[in-house]
C-alpha cells in the first residue's frame, strides 16, 4: 500500500494542470479585480471625507445625537420628573417628502439623562419611554433595560428618577410619584465629580421599504421627530451656579432635513411644564452611512462557483473511466484529494481575501467612505474564515463529484445547493424570509463568517442578508455546512472499497 506521502505528492500532481491552476488563478483574480473596482468606484455622498463616527466608552462607534435641556450635578444627586404626554411626527421620503404626519416610532425616546459633559461619545445612563417598548434604562450605548411596558397620558403618567451615587446611577419609574419601582442600575466608570443631568429627546429615522426583484426591498430613511411635556422637575444636587441650558447634541448628516431639525429644543411653558423636542438616536451605530469592509468581496459569488467546478472535475475523472485493470478508486485516494483540492482552495482563500479586505477598505476611506471600524481579531476571523469556507464547499463539491459520478450533475447539484443560495441572497432579490431560510438550511451558511455588522434590538436597521446580517452567528453558519461536508463526504467513502498497493497504483493519474 502507497504511503500517505507519495498519495499525496500524487493528487498533488494530478491536481497542477494547467486548466485548474488557470481556473484558481481566475477565482482569486475575480474576487481581487471586482472587489477593488468596487472600491475605487465608490465616493463619498457628503462632500468631500464623511465625518468620523463618535465612539463609546469602549471605543465602538454610536450615535449620539438628541436635545439636551440640562444643569450641572455634583457626586451625589438625583433628577425626578413626571412626563404627561409624548408625541412625534413622521416626515416620508420623496416623492412625498413634504407629507408630514403624526406618529412615534418604536424607539423615539423622551425622558431624563446623566451624562459626562455633552461630548458625542462620553458616558451616559438614561431613563425614558419610548415610542413603543415602554420604559427603558440605558447607559454607555449598547446596554438596554426593560421596564414597565404601555405609554403616557395625561390620565395615566409616567414618573421617573435618576440618582447618582458616584460611579453608580439608578433608575427609578412610578405611577403615582410615591410608589418606585427600580429599573437597573449602571456603573459608569471613570465619571468626574461634576455631570450634566436633564431632560432630552430623540428620535431615529425611520425605514421605508421599496420592493425590488422577486419581493425584496430596499430602504429610504424618515426624518423623524419626539417631544415629551414633563412637569414636576426635582433637582437634588444640582449646582445653583448655572442654570438650565439646552442645546442640540451632535449634527445632522443630511442636509436636506436641516430646516426640521431647527424645530428641536426646548419650550418652556406655564405652570412649570416644559416640553423637549429632538431628533436622532443615542445606542450603538447602525449600518446606516458607512460600508462594512465585507462588502470588498463582491466577487465572492463568481469565485465560489469556478472553485466548485474545479473540485467537482477534480473528482470526476476517476468515475469517467474505470482505472486500469478494473479497479476502483479507494478511499485513501478520495480523502488524498479532499485534503489537496481543501489546502489550495484554503491558501487561495487566505491569499485573496487577506489582499484584498485591508487594501479595499484603505481604497474606500481614501475616497471619503466611512468603513465599519471592526477589531483586529473580527478582522482575522473573515479572512480566515472565508478561506476556510471555500476550502470546506471546495471539499463539499468534491464529494458531490465522487458520489453522482457525472460531472454535470454533481456541478449542479454543487452550484445550485451553494452558489446558488449565497448569490441570491447577496442582493435585495428575495423577500428576507426566504433569503433568511435560505442561509439556515443550506450549505451557504457557512458564509455568515462574513459578517462583521453586530444587531440591536434598539438601533432601527435593515436585518437583511444582502445588507450583511445573517441569520445565524458565523460560529452556526460554519457549523451547518461542516455537516454537509461531513455527511457527504462519508457517503462518498462508504461507497468506496478500501483498495490495497495494486488499486492505487493502477489508478489513470491524468
Amino acid at each position: 500500500m502507497l504511503t500517505t506521502n507519495t498519495l499525496l505528492r500524487r493528487e498533488w500532481t494530478r491536481f497542477c494542470r494547467p486548466g485548474r491552476l488557470i481556473a484558481m488563478a481566475a477565482a482569486a483574480l475575480a474576487v481581487l479585480a471586482l472587489g477593488l473596482l468596487y472600491a475605487s468606484g465608490n465616493q463619498a455622498s457628503c462632500g468631500g471625507s464623511c465625518p468620523a463616527r463618535p465612539t463609546g466608552p469602549d471605543g465602538s462607534p454610536v450615535s449620539d445625537r438628541f436635545y439636551f435641556l440640562h444643569r450641572d450635578l455634583g457626586e451625589n444627586g438625583s433628577i425626578t420628573v413626571r412626563l404627561t404626554s409624548m408625541t412625534g411626527t413622521i416626515t416620508y421620503p420623496p416623492p412625498d417628502h413634504d407629507r408630514i404626519v403624526p406618529g412615534l416610532v418604536p424607539w423615539a425616546k423622551a425622558g431624563i439623562i446623566i451624562k459626562d459633559g455633552v461630548r458625542q461619545g462620553s458616558s451616559y445612563a438614561a431613563l425614558m419611554l419610548t415610542g413603543d417598548h415602554g420604559v427603558r434604562m440605558q447607559y454607555d450605548y449598547r446596554h438596554d433595560i426593560a421596564g414597565r411596558s404601555g405609554g403616557v397620558s395625561a390620565a395615566s403618567p409616567r414618573w421617573l428618577r435618576l440618582t447618582r451615587s458616584g460611579e453608580s446611577i439608578t433608575g427609578y419609574e412610578s405611577a403615582d410619584g410615591e410608589r418606585w419601582a427600580k429599573v437597573g442600575t449602571a456603573k459608569l466608570s471613570g465619571l468626574p465629580a461634576t455631570v450634566r443631568v436633564g431632560l432630552f429627546a430623540t428620535s431615529p429615522g425611520d425605514l421605508t421599504l421599496r420592493p425590488t426583484g422577486l419581493g425584496g426591498a430596499t430602504t429610504e430613511t424618515r426624518f423623524t421627530q419626539a417631544g415629551g411635556v414633563f412637569d414636576h422637575i426635582g433637582l437634588q444636587g444640582a449646582s445653583s451656579a448655572r442654570g438650565w441650558r439646552g442645546e442640540a447634541v451632535g449634527e445632522m448628516n443630511r442636509s436636506e432635513w436641516e430646516r426640521r431639525r431647527k424645530a428641536s429644543g426646548a419650550v418652556v411653558g406655564t405652570n412649570g411644564t416644559i416640553t423637549v423636542t429632538g431628533t436622532g438616536d443615542i445606542g450603538p451605530a447602525g449600518s446606516e452611512g458607512s460600508r462594512p469592509v465585507e462588502r470588498t468581496l463582491t466577487g465572492l459569488s463568481l469565485a465560489l462557483t469556478v472553485v466548485l467546478v474545479v473540485a467537482v472535475r477534480f473528482a470526476a475523472p476517476g468515475h469517467r473511466r474505470e482505472p486500469a485493470g478494473g479497479a476502483p478508486i479507494t478511499r485513501r485516494m478520495l480523502a488524498a484529494r479532499a485534503a489537496v483540492v481543501g489546502a489550495v482552495t484554503l491558501m487561495t482563500g487566505l491569499l485573496t481575501v487577506g489582499t484584498v479586505l485591508p487594501v479595499g477598505a484603505a481604497m474606500l476611506r481614501s475616497n471619503g467612505i466611512r468603513v465599519t471600524e471592526v477589531s483586529t481579531l473580527t478582522e482575522v476571523r473573515v479572512v480566515v474564515g472565508v478561506a476556510a469556507v471555500l476550502a470546506l464547499a471546495a471539499v463539499l463539491a468534491l464529494a458531490f463529484g465522487a458520489v453522482l459520478r457525472r460531472s454535470w450533475l454533481a456541478i449542479l447539484v454543487a452550484v445550485s445547493a451553494i452558489a446558488v443560495p449565497y448569490a441570491v441572497t447577496s442582493v435585495p432579490l428575495l423577500p428576507d424570509g426566504l433569503a433568511q431560510w435560505l442561509l439556515r438550511v443550506t450549505p451557504a451558511a457557512g458564509f455568515a463568517v462574513q459578517q462583521t455588522l453586530v444587531e440591536y434590538p434598539q438601533v432601527v436597521d435593515h436585518y437583511a442578508p444582502f445588507a450583511g446580517y445573517f441569520p445565524l452567528p458565523w460560529w452556526a453558519g460554519t457549523a451547518v455546512l461542516c455537516a454537509y461536508t461531513v455527511i457527504a463526504l462519508g457517503v462518498a467513502l462508504r461507497r468506496l472499497p478500501r483498495g490495497g498497493e495494486r488499486a492505487e497504483r493502477a489508478v489513470d493519474w491524468r
